[in-house]
């Protein structure tokens, strides 16, 4: 190993690593603050400018793209053709490279960061660098992240180069490194340009870190990691270790939760991505109270979240039964001494709020689909009530309250509610009919009357017997989306039935 050309911008452990080079005669090639690192700390550095006879011009944009850098990368050592062709033109081999790229995530992270301060941190000779180093791994070891300098230092010191398992393995690296990196780039510029056809362009990458190894997926046999910024939102401040199901699960109560946000205390309880009661109350333990009551069965192991600080009060009702995980914005200091002691409760502290533009991605058999998150909050100036009856100021405040739940409910989803809370829940069912039997049942075993409740439905009734096993139930109002070609039918049902129903013409299907 004779040439190693060094330029970064995370110089994390590089001093090091290059003072190992340096000991066993490699001669070292950088540019810039890098160079200037390594001068100050007395090693001899050649610029890549005298290297390749050509100076960086263009504020540094033209410096690395040369023949001697590419050629001194690319050419293959055991070609005769190409070692004659480096000879004749004065390449010498370059053999290791560690660049890591101008911080262009990091850049686009702060906070009211101008357009052409981007641009400038958009590398153009490091992806250049590490493209070529990576594509001839054969005889050239590329390192983009100084977490591997220490593999590389002992393959060196063992045998005086790297093996070539390594090599393929650091290239391979490379490219979903640039990958990203280029994704990270295309997704702020169409942002920028078409932020209407973000999702909808000829292709959609989705680059994101490794932010947890798990320990399986949704079953034990399944191999699982979490990527993405998950925990630049949530914190866990007690408990074991989140697993997949516990991921999805969060998602799906914050969404849920996000709902009731800068309202009165609001809490639900959810088991399988589904609420199993909601409530909202002059305090989160009365909240909670009501939620629970929906459902005392379904809630043992599930996911509780609330929308403001949890305190002591609510905190020592919900340590009465299992539970896997209690997500809150903030835990009183009371709180958190009264749930940690359940050694394996994970407390998550909540710090997400939907932002408009954001994107569901669902994997298929033979690809992804991307659509927009459904997280716009319900316009009621698109409501109409299609009945004689109209609802009444507490069937209103009712409607409101089951339209906000069964949104997060898996279709087919029906839910009865009063005004602050959830009464019954059926989910997921082949039919509609079925779901509203089941939230029937569910209401009976939990000893809660539907007289005067409400009926909300996440797509439209296909036939009057919904409205007909409702207004039996006791519901006098309904709210629903409509479009049934039987939505005359339906609304007939309601009229005979003396029900109020409202129209809201948006469906919020769940699969």
């Amino acid at each position: 190993m004779k040439n190693a050309l060094l330029s970064v911008s995370d110089k994390s452990g590089l001093l090091d690593f290059a003072k190992f080079l340096s000991g066993r005669g490699v001669r070292l090639l950088s540019t810039g603050g890098t160079a200037k690192m390594l001068r100050e700390a007395g090693l001899s550095v050649t610029d890549v400018s005298e290297f390749t006879g050509f100076p960086e011009m263009m504020d540094g944009r033209v410096k690395t793209l040369h023949p001697k850098v590419h050629g001194g990368l690319l050419h293959l050592r055991d070609n005769k053709e190409h070692v004659a062709q480096a000879k004749e033109h004065g390449i010498e081999p370059i053999d290791l490279v560690v660049v890591n790229l101008y911080p262009f995530e990091q850049t686009l992270a702060k906070k009211g960061v101008e357009h052409h301060e981007l641009i400038e941190n958009i590398d153009i000779g490091g992806p250049s660098m590490l493209r070529s180093a990576a594509k001839n791994y054969r005889s050239v070891t590329v390192v983009v992240d100084p977490a591997d300098y220490a593999t590389v230092q002992a393959e060196i010191e063992a045998s005086g180069s790297t093996s070539a398992v390594t090599r393929e393995k650091l290239a391979a690296k490379v490219f979903r490194h640039t990958s990203r990196y280029d994704a990270l780039i295309g997704q702020y510029l169409t942002s920028k340009a078409e932020p209407e056809t973000r999702a909808l362009q000829e292709s959609f990458t989705v680059g994101h870190r490794l932010a947890q190894p798990l320990r399986y997926g949704e079953n034990p046999h399944q191999k699982a990691a979490l990527y993405g910024p998950f925990h630049d939102f949530f914190k866990q401040i007690h408990g074991k270790e989140l697993s997949y199901n516990n991921i999805i699960d969060i998602s799906a109560a914050v969404q849920l939760i996000g709902d009731f946000a800068g309202g009165e205390p609001a809490l639900a309880i959810l088991k399988h991505t589904n609420p199993c009661g909601a409530a909202t109350g002059a305090s989160l333990k009365e909240a909670w109270e009501k939620a629970f009551a929906t459902d005392r069965q379904a809630p043992f192991g599930g996911i509780i979240v609330v929308n403001q600080a949890l305190d002591a009060t609510c905190a020592s009702a919900i340590a009465e039964i299992f539970s896997e995980v209690i997500i809150a914005p903030s835990f009183s200091d009371e709180a958190r001494a009264v749930l940690t002691k359940k050694k394996n409760l994970r407390l998550i502290e909540n710090h997400y709020s939907a932002t408009a533009g954001a994107y569901d991605f669902k994997s298929v058999t033979g690809g992804m689909l991307v659509q927009e998150s459904d997280t716009a909050p319900a316009n009621e100036a698109d409501w109409k009530v299609v009945t004689d009856r109209q609802p009444t100021a507490d069937e209103m405040k009712a409607l409101r309250f089951g339209w906000r739940v069964v949104k997060h409910v898996k279709s087919n989803a029906i839910v009865y509610a009063s005004h602050d809370r959830t009464l019954g829940i059926g989910a997921g069912q082949m039919s509609r009919v079925d779901s509203s039997r089941i939230a029937v049942w569910k209401a009976g075993e939990a000893g809660l009357s539907l007289k005067g409740s409400v009926i909300a439905s996440d797509a439209f009734f296909p036939f009057a017997d919904g409205i007909e096993a409702a207004a039996g139930a006791g519901a006098t109002a309904a709210i629903q989306p409509g479009g049934s070609v039987k939505d005359n039918e339906v609304i007939a049902a309601a009229n005979k039935a003396g029900m109020a129903m409202v129209l809201t013409a948006r469906r919020h299907f769940r699969h």
